[in-house]
């Protein structure tokens, strides 16, 4: 079976950036489990791995505007130390997580100021060209769950990328 919209693709996958990198890797034994087509992959992998089948292994290079995008400055803003946790040594690079309008959020610490933070909700990756070295592990059709998980109705946490 090839992979194509509304297949199960399970994958095991090492990305990397331009300077090499390792920035997530599938643990053994336990491939990244998605539906093809379902908005919770990046487009640029996606398309890649379209038409590819069981046992097949690709290097795949995605640009920023098929992965996160490129960062934006509407995504920085400034906030007051007086948010952070008191005795909370900031440094430059640090992640925080903060509740948002949808649930948790991610930031970056991007500057540290007397008074104020420069804190960037961008995601981490945004702006870098991926590199996939990825393995298809498995492809077939999806279960009723595992298209549960892409509806409204939701699933319980089984692993798959929907759920998290």
């Amino acid at each position: 079976m090839k992979i194509a919209d509304r297949t199960y693709v399970a994958i095991d996958y090492t990305l990397t950036l331009d300077s090499g990198k390792v920035v997530e890797k599938s643990d053994p034994g336990q491939p990244l489990e998605f539906v093809c087509g379902m908005g919770h992959m990046i487009p640029g992998l996606e398309n890649a791995i379209t038409g590819m089948e069981k046992g097949q292994n690709a290097k795949i290079d995605v640009e920023p505007a098929d992965a996160y995008g490129m960062p934006r400055e509407e995504m920085t803003t400034e906030l007051a130390r007086t948010n952070f946790p008191k005795g909370v040594e900031l440094t430059v690079g640090q992640v925080f997580q903060a509740d948002g309008p949808h649930g948790p959020i991610s930031f970056v610490v991007r500057e540290i100021r007397p008074e104020n933070v420069l804190a960037d909700f961008n995601h981490p990756l945004a702006g870098e060209h991926l590199h996939f070295d990825v393995t298809i592990a498995e492809v077939r059709e999806p279960t009723e769950e595992e298209l549960k998980c892409y509806s409204e109705e939701g699933c319980e946490d089984h692993g798959c990328a929907a759920c998290k």
